[in-house]
């Protein structure tokens, strides 16, 4: 699993946004978003630079992985 922050969701659409965009880099993955920690979960395990890549072109930003 790659956990990791993303910042400027501050809507369940925007939670949607985030899943969707992973879903199209990386089809057939399980995304969890939980809004209130701007924390997204991805399995499988993903790089980092597409994970970047797919928050950053749904207008988000990716802070990192996550501290937990």
């Amino acid at each position: 699993m790659s956990a990791f922050q993303v910042g400027g969701m501050t809507c369940g659409g925007c939670a949607q946004a985030v899943k969707n965009a992973i879903g199209r880099a990386a089809p057939g993955s399980h995304v969890e978003v939980d809004l209130e920690r701007a924390r997204v979960a991805v399995t499988p395990d993903l790089d980092a630079a597409t994970l970047a890549k797919a928050v950053e072109a749904a207008g988000f930003e990716y802070l990192g992985p996550a501290a937990d």
